[in-house]
């Protein structure tokens, strides 16, 4: 009876999100004031056939044979109506995101946005964590430390923090030569980005300001993209569709640098733990929230290559016991 219940359930809860997005681009495309206001008839048409495709590509996730062969790409469970509905709306969320980075300004639409507070910081990042705390089953199919395991917030070895402060160094290094690079390659989209981004975080220059950008975002965007999605979605998915949520840098060399850090953050998951893409994540925020030059560059500098130099030997030395123990057994 429950398998019988499962079968019937999985399929309706993965459709019904998929309908009520082609729903509100079908009625938007009819003329409906349901859609983005302020869009020219091209954009507006644009967006919601967007939306309608977007619609039905989530939609096959429903369909049992679908996500059966995507299980042989995949680790996802095609019975379980969890992974069904992560799949829906995780297809939902890249497609609608890139849909209207596509086809409507978004430098424009976030310049129209109030700058962000601490306060709108903190509502903005928690529905994260939120979600991969309830996308996990903690207190209902998974206890606490169960619930931490699966997420892959576990305590981390002394050198995954070296690895993390190194990796974020690196990445802090490559983020500033791919802004040069697109201000270089195109000024005018690079001094639209900069505006953005100073309207959008120009409250958030404090010291409480700075570390709320790296802790808030650092900690909640792990643990749902590297910890609760990665593990299932696989490493180019999550990926794209973390980088699909940072809209504040349109369509620039910006955007291809956010997809190739979250790559680098996606490794340090992979090879290590969740604990240690937040550390270097929070590390890396924290990097561009304070800005470094002259004296600062200059001991930065020398820091990386200190933890450059202690994780290599670190990693070295773990290879080489691992080798000496399965050689003595």
């Amino acid at each position: 009876m429950g398998k019988t219940w499962a079968a019937v359930a999985t399929p309706a809860l993965a459709a019904i999100p998929a309908v009520m997005t082609g729903l509100v681009g079908t009625l938007d495309l009819l003329g409906a004031p349901t859609g983005a206001a302020g869009l020219s008839r091209q954009a507006t048409f644009a967006v919601d056939a967007g939306t309608i495709v977007t619609a039905v590509a989530a939609g096959g996730f429903a369909f049992k044979p679908i996500r059966q062969d995507l299980a042989a790409l995949l680790p996802i469970d095609p019975n379980s109506p969890v992974h069904a509905l992560a799949l829906v709306l995780a297809t939902i969320f890249f497609g609608t995101q890139v849909t209207f980075i596509a086809f409507t300004d978004v430098l424009a639409a976030n310049n129209a946005q109030p700058a962000l507070t601490i306060f709108d910081l903190f509502l903005n990042e928690v529905p994260f964590l939120i979600l991969a705390l309830a996308g996990v089953g903690i207190f209902m199919r998974r206890s606490v430390p169960e619930a931490g395991s699966r997420l892959g917030l576990i305590r981390p070895a002394w050198w995954h923090i070296a690895l993390a402060l190194a990796a974020a160094g690196a990445l802090f290094a490559f983020g500033q030569e791919s802004d040069a690079l697109n201000h270089a390659w195109s000024p005018d989209i690079a001094r639209r980005v900069d505006a953005t981004t100073q309207h959008i975080f120009g409250q958030l220059g404090t010291p409480y300001g700075i570390a709320a950008v790296a802790l808030l975002p650092g900690i909640c965007e792990e643990v749902l993209f590297r910890g609760a999605l990665q593990p299932r979605i696989g490493l180019i998915a999550t990926a794209l569709l973390f980088t699909s949520i940072h809209t504040q840098y349109g369509t620039s060399v910006d955007t291809v640098a956010v997809f190739a850090i979250a790559l680098g953050l996606g490794l340090i998951r992979k090879y290590t733990n969740t604990t240690t893409s937040c550390v270097c994540h929070v590390s890396y925020n924290l990097l561009v929230g304070i800005g470094l030059t002259g004296v600062l560059l200059s001991g930065a500098f020398i820091v990386e290559l200190a933890l450059v130099a202690v994780t290599g030997y670190a990693i070295w030395a773990n290879r080489r016991n691992a080798a000496t123990a399965g050689g003595s057994t």
